[in-house]
């Protein structure tokens, strides 16, 4: 199992237009059959995906979907900081 922590920063005037594209990046990821998990979480103007994957070959094919793609350019002008991606492993 691949664990992922995105963390979004969303500058504060466009919270609402960054939600919503985050909320179709979780809609069109949930399809793929790899995912486990794909939840978000938000404070303010954060935003946090935690992601879960059956294996590394999956995320792969996720890390080149276009919805994936068209998000990370469609946020970049939103967002006051670039993009924090952490691939994690369980240790408890």
């Amino acid at each position: 199992m691949i664990s992922i922590t995105a963390i979004i920063k969303s500058k504060k005037e466009n919270i609402e237009q960054v939600k919503t594209l985050i909320e179709n990046l979780i809609n069109q990821t949930r399809k793929e059959d790899a995912c486990v998990r794909y939840d978000l979480h938000n404070a303010e103007n954060v935003f946090i995906i935690w992601e879960e994957w059956k294996d590394q070959s999956d995320l792969d094919i996720h890390d080149n979907q276009s919805y994936l793609q068209e998000f990370i350019t469609n946020s970049e002008n939103l967002l006051s900081a670039p993009i924090q991606v952490y691939k994690t492993a369980q240790i408890l």
